[in-house]
C-alpha cells in the first residue's frame, strides 16, 4: 500500500496499477484489502454488505468535524437512499430533467468569460485561471449563493482544497488552520442561507430543498448543508482534475486535438474515454465490509478496511481492449470514472456537461496551445489526482 501513496508515482501510477492487478485482492501488512480490477471492484460497489459508514472500520477514522452531520455519500442504507431520492428530486431525471440542460447558456457564458481573461497572454495556468474558479461559479448559480457572497465562497473552497493535501512534515500548520476555519465559515453562511429560504420557494436548489414534502418528507437544515457543501467540495475536485486531465490528455494527443476542433460532437465519446483514461478520482480509500465478503476466492472478514483501485479497473485488459491507448471512438466504455451502484456520482451529468464545454471551448479558442512542462506537477493526493499546475504556452514559438 505504501507504494499507492507514494509521490514518485503519481505522474504516472498505471505501471503500478498493471502489476496490483496480478493480484485482484491483495491483504496488506495492516490487515486491509487493495481491490485492483474491473470485475472484483464492480462486484464490490454493488454488494450490499459493503459499508461506506467509516464508524464500521475494524478501526474507525475520525470524522472531518465533529459533531457535524455528514453528506449521505459517508452513509449506509436507509438513509444514504432516503437523502439520495430527496437530493435528486431537484438534481436531475425524472422530478428535474431539464436541469443540466437549463444550465447550458450559463455554463457556456461563464467558459467563455473565463477564457476572454486568458486573451493575450503567451503562457497560463489551465487550473488556476480556468479550471479552479469554473466550478466554484457553476455550483454556487445552482444553489443560489448571492453575487456578492461568491468571492468568499472561492475562498473557503480553496483553503478547504489546500487543506485536504496538507502534510505536517512539510506544510505550515497555517494551511490546516485555514482549511478549518473556512470549513466553519462555509457551513455558518450555507445554514443562514437555508433559513433565509425556509417559506421562500424559488427555482435554486437551497430554496426547493428548503420547501420540499415530497414523499420522504424535507431534509432537516443540517442535511441541505451537508449535501451543499458535497457539490461544492466533491464537486469542485472532480471537476477541476477532470478539465485538467482532458486537457493535458488533449495536448499530449495533439491529432485527437485537432479533432475536437473540428468536430464539436466527439466532445462527449471524448470524456467519457477521459473518464476512463485518465480520471479524477483514482481511488475509493474507505470501505468496510459489514459482515465476511468473498471477492475472487478471497475472504474478507466483516469490518476490514477496503480500497478499491477505480482508475486501476478502468485500465484492466481484462475488460478493455488496449486500455492504455486513449480512444475517443471506443465502444462499450463501461468505466468507473464516477464509481458504480448505490454511490454512484450524483453529479456526474453536470460534471459531464460542465467537461464538454469546459474542453470544446478551450480547443476552439486557445491559440496553438503547448505545455511548458510534461509531466506537470501533480497535487500529493493519490486519490483524487491531477496536476496542481498546467501550464500552457499559447501563440507563436
Amino acid at each position: 500500500m505504501q507504494r499507492i501513496f507514494d509521490y514518485s508515482a503519481r505522474a504516472d501510477p498505471y505501471p503500478l496499477y498493471a502489476e496490483l492487478r496480478r493480484t485482484p485482492v491483495a491483504r496488506q501488512e495492516d490487515d486491509s484489502y487493495v481491490i485492483s480490477t474491473h470485475r472484483e471492484i464492480t462486484d464490490v460497489l454493488n454488494d450490499p454488505h459493503l459499508s461506506s459508514d467509516l464508524r464500521n472500520l475494524s478501526r474507525p477514522m475520525p470524522p472531518a468535524e465533529e459533531g457535524v452531520t455528514s453528506s449521505f455519500i459517508h452513509m449506509d442504507s436507509p438513509e444514504h437512499d432516503r437523502l439520495r431520492r430527496m437530493a435528486m428530486r431537484h438534481f436531475g431525471p425524472p422530478h428535474t430533467p431539464g436541469l443540466v440542460t437549463g444550465l447550458e447558456g450559463f455554463l457556456t457564458a461563464t467558459v467563455g468569460s473565463l477564457i476572454d481573461d486568458l486573451a493575450g497572454k503567451e503562457q497560463i495556468d489551465v487550473v488556476d485561471d480556468f479550471a479552479l474558479p469554473f466550478p466554484v461559479t457553476v455550483t454556487c448559480h445552482l444553489l443560489g449563493v448571492p453575487g456578492e457572497d461568491e468571492p468568499r465562497f472561492h475562498l473557503w473552497v480553496n483553503d478547504i482544497m489546500n487543506s485536504i493535501d496538507y502534510n505536517p512534515e512539510t506544510d505550515p500548520k497555517e494551511k490546516l488552520d485555514k482549511g478549518i476555519q473556512a470549513r466553519k465559515d462555509l457551513r455558518q453562511r450555507l445554514g443562514e442561507l437555508v433559513e433565509q429560504r425556509h417559506g421562500r420557494p424559488g427555482d435554486d436548489l437551497l430554496s426547493r430543498l428548503a420547501n420540499d414534502d415530497g414523499p420522504d418528507g424535507r431534509m432537516a437544515d443540517a442535511e441541505i448543508v451537508a449535501t451543499a457543501r458535497l457539490l461544492l467540495i466533491a464537486g469542485h475536485e472532480t471537476i477541476v482534475n477532470l478539465i485538467t486531465n482532458g486537457m493535458l490528455t488533449l495536448l499530449r494527443h495533439p491529432q485527437v486535438l485537432q479533432r475536437l476542433r473540428h468536430e464539436p460532437d466527439l466532445v462527449v465519446p471524448l470524456v467519457e474515454e477521459l473518464l476512463r483514461y485518465e480520471p479524477p478520482v483514482h481511488i475509493i480509500p474507505w470501505r468496510a465490509a459489514y459482515s465476511d465478503i468473498t471477492v475472487a476466492d478471497t475472504v474478507i472478514p466483516k469490518g476490514s478496511q477496503i480500497m478499491l483501485m477505480l482508475a486501476s479497473g478502468s485500465r484492466d485488459p481484462k475488460r478493455f481492449h488496449d486500455p492504455d491507448r486513449f480512444d475517443p471512438d471506443r465502444r462499450d466504455n463501461q468505466h468507473l470514472g464516477f464509481g458504480s451502484g448505490v454511490h454512484l456520482c450524483f453529479g456526474g451529468p453536470l460534471a459531464r456537461r460542465e467537461t464538454q464545454i469546459a474542453l470544446t471551448e478551450l480547443v476552439r479558442r486557445l491559440d496553438r496551445p503547448r505545455l511548458v512542462a510534461d509531466p506537470p506537477p501533480y497535487r500529493p493526493s493519490p486519490v483524487l489526482r491531477g496536476p496542481i499546475h498546467l501550464d500552457i504556452e499559447q501563440g507563436d514559438r
